[in-house]
């Protein structure tokens, strides 16, 4: 096999070879060697963003594991880590194994663990680093006789600490019936492997919006969650004298905290514990429409993080224009980019973009409607918003942060 690959630019949108990150001081738009598309992420923004939870949290008194599948950055993970993160919330085995690389301390792995290779290498790091902490779900007693075979085959002096995860029907994974959650509970406490922390979920499933009867979904089933929570603590199957209760909280942690908070436990103390991972960066589209601070009335708000700049490739019919991003550069799961900017081909010239929406993307192209008389032209710059974050980050390495006037002021390096 050819090493060629190993001299390749690794940075898509830097100067030169592309072998090193766009230099701190650069001016992304003027400064005539980034290579375009280039995502940039707000500073001001993600300073704001991470602020603000990190108040709302104080204030309520809940504790918060960002999901950290949502940038998979040691950057941003150690600047969330900084503002009073509890914990540090992953979805595989592997992104366990790059949190701890990342030096997180404590991580939840929010999703059952069947894997025996996943099992078996947590398992030997927990015993060999002993300062990191784990957490993990169950939801039947399969998964958990999984887990027992593997641990027992390692030979440790180890438990792991597991949380039982509860849906309902139509949700995601997780018990449906407080029958089932008492059995798997059941079968976990008896195990000699495992200690009983809690309970957990995931609301985000269950509805996609804040309209209708969503926001009544959500708190229905939060209570479903606590209840069972309480009828597992009456049966005395946690471990410890407090009980963590956790719900996604994505973008529904108000409502999530409302009710998680009235939670009454017989014999231990709750703690309310969130997840949300989009907050870091929001953005102007899915969250910015459903997020808790974005609706009427919050005492917080969140502002949008990440831009995708691209050139102008094409105007060859009145109305249309093309530029060079597509859906290798931006989401497109969740809703197309939105125009926010148009600036000159030097860069200069800031305008909003009055008219202009993205309506197609193919890999490397997006549509533009745009007005006929609009004096767009191929070379210039479009900017836009995103929308989903979590399907962002993933499709860029290297994403420079940019003061308000665009000028970087440090990095950003993704790990999917």
């Amino acid at each position: 096999m050819s090493t060629a690959a190993g001299h390749a630019p690794y940075f898509k949108s830097a100067p030169g070879s592309g072998h090193e990150p766009i230099p701190v001081g650069t001016q992304v738009l003027t400064d005539g060697t980034v290579f375009s598309p280039v995502m940039v992420l707000k500073d001001s923004a993600v300073a704001h963003n991470i602020a603000e939870l990190r108040a709302y949290c104080e204030t309520e008194q809940v504790l918060l594991a960002p999901h950290g599948k949502t940038t998979m950055s040691p950057e941003l993970t150690h600047a969330q880590l900084e503002a009073g993160a509890w914990a540090i919330t992953a979805a595989t085995p592997a992104q366990v194994r790059a949190f701890w690389e990342f030096g997180v301390p404590r991580v939840l792995l929010a999703n059952e663990l069947v894997d025996r290779a996943g099992i078996a290498w947590i398992a030997q790091h927990l015993a060999d680093a002993g300062e990191h902490e784990f957490l993990c779900y169950v939801d039947s007693v399969q998964g958990i006789r999984i887990m027992e075979e593997v641990l027992a085959g390692l030979d440790l002096d180890l438990t792991l600490d597991v949380l039982v995860e509860i849906s309902t029907t139509g949700g995601r994974t997780g018990v449906r019936t407080l029958a089932e959650a008492m059995q798997v509970a059941r079968a976990a406490s008896e195990s000699p492997y495992l200690n009983i922390r809690g309970v957990a979920g995931y609301e985000g499933a269950l509805v996609s919006s804040r309209e209708g009867d969503s926001v009544q979904v959500i708190a229905s089933y939060c209570r479903h969650v606590a209840d069972i929570a309480a009828a597992l603590d009456e049966q005395q199957l946690f471990d410890g004298p407090t009980v963590i209760l956790s719900v996604g909280g994505g973008a529904y942690f108000d409502i999530v905290v409302d009710e998680l908070k009235k939670a009454v436990l017989p014999r231990s103390e709750p703690v309310v514990l969130i997840r949300s991972g989009s907050y870091v960066s929001h953005d102007d589209g899915l969250y910015d429409r459903i997020a808790a601070f974005a609706q009427p009335g919050s005492a917080h708000s969140l502002k949008p993080a990440l831009e995708i700049w691209g050139r102008v490739l094409s105007r060859p019919e009145g109305g249309l224009a093309f530029a060079d991003f597509g859906r290798r550069d931006v989401p497109f799961d969740q809703g197309l980019p939105v125009v926010l900017h148009v600036r000159n081909r030097d860069g200069q010239g800031q305008r909003p973009a009055e008219g202009f929406i993205v309506t197609a993307l193919n890999d490397q192209h997006a549509y533009l409607s745009i007005p006929d008389d609009d004096p767009l032209s191929p070379g210039d710059w479009i900017g836009c918003g995103i929308s989903h974050p979590c399907t962002a980050f993933d499709k860029w390495r290297h994403i420079p942060l940019v003061d308000d006037e665009y000028v970087v002021t440090g990095s950003v390096t993704t790990y999917f």
